[in-house]
């Protein structure tokens, strides 16, 4: 039933330039590209926003593109991981020094020491891990639409998320996050 309300709605939007119906697409979907873009940006508020944003905007102009062979997520979420790997070659986003830093910022949840934790955690991931941890594990998406948003076969998606997963629990476990008590 989801894929067929999503699908109404592009439809309206691609044909009739329904802009309520693309209002509707963006409140739907806009907390989960949001928090897909805070996990790739390790916590930046201001720039998952932005990055947020301009997906939706590339959405809007390329609706018509969309052609209903996956489900309007999956399509979304190829968008906005299109719009991050443009702003990480734009700004030539590394793995070391030129990282960004965590920020003490106050989390969704109300407790930013979490959230920091959380942020760094992630920090220490790859950028493959850190997009397949984020899609699988935070947004829900199956292994197959991790596949087809990323472009990494199955397999490859499944490797990362292991040496994501095993990475996360040494590092938590580390840090006072054990399971125990």
């Amino acid at each position: 039933m989801k894929k067929f309300d999503d699908i109404s709605l592009v439809t309206k939007v691609a044909v009739l330039h329904d802009n309520r119906s693309f209002d509707r697409l963006v409140v739907k979907y806009q907390s989960s590209v949001r928090r897909f873009f805070l996990s790739q940006t390790l916590g930046n508020r201001p720039l998952s926003d932005d990055l947020a944003q301009e997906t939706f905007i590339k959405a809007y102009l390329n609706i018509r593109n969309f052609r209903g062979l996956s489900h309007f997520s999956t399509w979304l979420y190829r968008i906005a991981y299109n719009v991050w790997y443009d702003y990480c070659r734009r700004h030539k986003i590394t793995d070391d020094l030129d990282t960004p830093q965590v920020k003490g910022r106050m989390g969704e949840n109300g407790d930013s020491n979490l959230d920091m934790d959380l942020y760094k955690a992630l920090q220490i991931l790859s950028e493959n891990e850190r997009l397949c941890i984020t899609l699988q594990l935070v947004e829900g998406q199956s292994i197959e639409k991790v596949s087809e948003i990323s472009g990494l076969k199955p397999n490859t998606v499944k490797s990362h998320l292991l040496r994501g997963k095993e990475k996360l629990a040494n590092y938590l476990k580390q840090n006072g996050y054990d399971r125990k008590g």
